[in-house]
């Protein structure tokens, strides 16, 4: 395989750029245990794994050549983006932590993390011009493919998971009425800002 290094730090990078992903997992770091959070986490690398594999696969040459294919895709992402935002924007504050440290379960954070991931196209082009950057075609194509993505989504996990850990010492703060209302607002108005941006973006 070519450059294996780079394409480490090329993933991380772009994997470390605060998009839903992350905001989500700030979220959930700071509003829930640190389980839940590991499971929105592990939800988001799953998706990611998920499309990779679709990005080999006709599903992404489909979206790469058919602009109504994408434009469908894409649409059905920004919606999903914009609900989060607003179910976000719109949660109600809790004097009580501990009822709402358990307000999702496990499956939930995974789910959600999940759904960002596999109902927003863009990854999947971006895997489709990132790879074939990085495979030699003196090597086995299956067996790189397969480290290429798991690299990535070990990334994911790894990166994540310090966002998690940074945004836990705000906790105590941000768990306050005042501050998680403050947090609701500002993650709601980041993710439909995300929708939004998605739904006019181009391929």
């Amino acid at each position: 395989m070519d450059n294996y290094l780079l394409y480490i730090a090329v993933a991380a990078l772009t994997i470390a750029i605060p998009g839903p992903g992350i905001i989500l997992t700030i979220n959930n770091a700071i509003q829930r245990e640190s389980s839940k959070t590991f499971s929105g986490i592990l939800g988001v690398a799953t998706g990611m794994l998920a499309v990779s594999i679709l990005s080999a696969s006709g599903v992404g040459i489909i979206l790469a050549t058919s602009s109504i294919a994408f434009t469908i895709v894409k649409l059905i992402g920004a919606v999903y983006l914009i609900y989060l935002g607003i179910k976000m924007w719109r949660a109600k504050t809790s004097l009580d932590s501990d009822i709402m440290l358990q307000d999702k379960s496990n499956k939930k954070c995974y789910l959600e993390g999940l759904s960002l991931t596999i109902s927003n196209p863009k990854p999947i082009l971006f895997f489709m011009s990132l790879f074939p950057q990085f495979i030699s075609f003196q090597g086995s194509y299956i067996n790189q493919f397969i480290l290429l993505s798991l690299t990535f989504c070990g990334l994911v996990i790894i990166i994540h998971s310090g966002y998690a850990f940074l945004s836990s010492f705000a906790k105590s703060k941000l768990l306050e009425p005042t501050g998680r209302k403050v947090l609701n607002k500002v993650s709601g108005g980041l993710f439909m800002c995300f929708g939004i941006g998605l739904a006019a973006s181009n391929k």
